[in-house]
């Protein structure tokens, strides 16, 4: 029986921020995390049944990551644990951020989707990809693997970058794949220029998005708004007016909103889809930490009118 299987899966990393809140006295706040993690969150939060699929540490910090999981109604089925380290995020600096990662073969690395629930293929709707496990090896080989499977089995795939520095001239030949494979890509001004290397910003858009004309893009750009691409048609809605609490998490938000809208409003015209998803990723920003925004929320944000 696969019909209490989740619609929606997002697969790669779940990690561990530590975050510094005294460089002299070396104080440091641990928060869970990962862009991947957070997108399904944001989407069981709007109700649609979602899972986690990746590999969390048997420790204290894979524990708060199981149960932050649990409190957020992910499919626990798909959380997978092992004996080895937790994957971390070092945030040595908070203005302007400043991090490194450490992970050297740590939990995240050894998922295996031959261990995930029989028959959940073929009850997703949608599968979501991204963040830095599709830079970390051997974990990156097993998604774009995964990921091809899906696609040919007739599942949609998003894609989101989610640029870090740790993406460099390597992650060029997953970029175009996973471009290649997606039905809907996030992308904001600053991932172009980080994954392209280049300040120029608009060629950049012209090659990601010659690579597969066919799918939906989502280009944010923070407090300008977004745009939503696809084939010749283009829309733009602006950023409702907020006051900012945090922007942790408002790019996963954007596009779990987006991806929440495209399976729940089918019947919705495209500049709807758009509007949705950019009250989404505003709705994450008026909590602190990457709290994913409830659909009251984004439902007040919604904006009446397009921009032109």
């Amino acid at each position: 029986m696969t019909s209490n299987l989740p619609a929606f899966i997002s697969a790669g990393e779940a990690l561990t921020d530590l975050i510094i809140e005294d460089p002299v006295k070396q104080r440091w706040l641990a928060k869970v995390g990962g862009s991947t993690w957070n997108v399904a969150r944001a989407m069981a939060a709007l109700g649609l049944p979602a899972a986690f699929a990746g590999a969390i540490s048997n420790d204290v910090f894979g524990d708060a990551l199981w149960q932050a999981s649990e409190a957020a109604n992910l499919d626990l089925r798909f959380l997978q644990r092992c004996n080895k380290s937790p994957l971390l995020a070092i945030v040595h600096q908070t203005q302007p951020p400043r991090y490194f990662f450490v992970g050297d073969d740590s939990a995240d690395l050894h998922f295996d989707a031959s261990l995930l629930p029989d028959g959940w293929a073929r009850q997703a709707q949608w599968v979501h990809f991204g963040g830095i496990s599709l830079a970390r090896e051997p974990l990156a080989g097993k998604l774009l693997n995964l990921a091809s499977t899906l696609k040919s089995q007739g599942v949609r795939i998003s894609y989101d970058p989610n640029f870090r520095a740790t993406m460099d001239a390597n992650y060029d030949a997953t970029l175009q794949q996973m471009a290649r494979l997606a039905d809907v890509i996030k992308v904001s001004d600053e991932d172009l220029q980080g994954l392209f290397r280049s300040d120029d910003i608009s060629s950049a858009f012209r090659t990601l998005r010659g690579w597969n004309p066919l799918a939906t893009v989502l280009y944010t750009r923070g407090a300008d708004g977004a745009s939503l691409h696809l084939g010749n048609g283009q829309w733009h809605a602006a950023a409702p007016r907020i006051e900012v609490v945090d922007t942790v998490g408002a790019g996963d938000a954007s596009i779990a909103a987006l991806i929440y809208s495209l399976a729940r409003r089918p019947e919705q015209a495209p500049l709807q889809h758009l509007q949705f998803s950019v009250a989404g990723g505003a709705a994450a920003c008026l909590n602190a930490g990457a709290t994913p925004p409830t659909l009251a929320q984004i439902e007040s944000l919604m904006q009446p009118e397009p921009v032109r």
